[in-house]
């Protein structure tokens, strides 16, 4: 689905909700304690085994509103409560700011936390 602006003078603006999920999701990385933008490990395990593969973003557009999902994992070690709300602000924030395009709700799914790498050493060498 693409949202189209025909304010334009001379022509006009369609932008495709893939490019609405990009900027949502760097905006999500730029948050401290968000790890990565990803459902989680969803192994795919054979050519006839049914998988469910979702997208890490997910955007709905209804008359040129928004809703966006993003499925984060979070660092260990953060309130994932103030994790998510920053998140959210700044997803919001950065899709108005460059699209136009009014975000009504972020919603924010943590799929998993990650240890940080230093920690599993350590917890393998006891």
């Amino acid at each position: 689905m693409e949202v189209k602006n025909s304010d334009m003078m001379r022509g006009s603006l369609q932008i495709s909700t893939d490019v609405i999920a990009k900027i949502s999701r760097l905006a999500a990385l730029e948050i401290e304690g968000v790890k990565a933008v990803s459902c989680g490990n969803s192994p795919v395990k054979g050519l006839f085994t049914k998988v469910n593969i979702r997208k890490p973003v997910e955007v709905e557009l209804s008359d040129e509103v928004a809703q966006i999902t993003v499925h984060i994992i979070a660092q260990y070690g953060y309130r994932i409560p103030v994790v998510s709300e920053a998140l959210a602000q700044s997803v919001k924030s950065a899709v108005q700011n460059m699209t136009g395009i009014t975000v009504s709700k972020v919603n924010v799914v943590v799929t998993g936390v990650a240890v940080a790498q230093a920690d599993k050493e350590d917890d393998a060498e006891k």
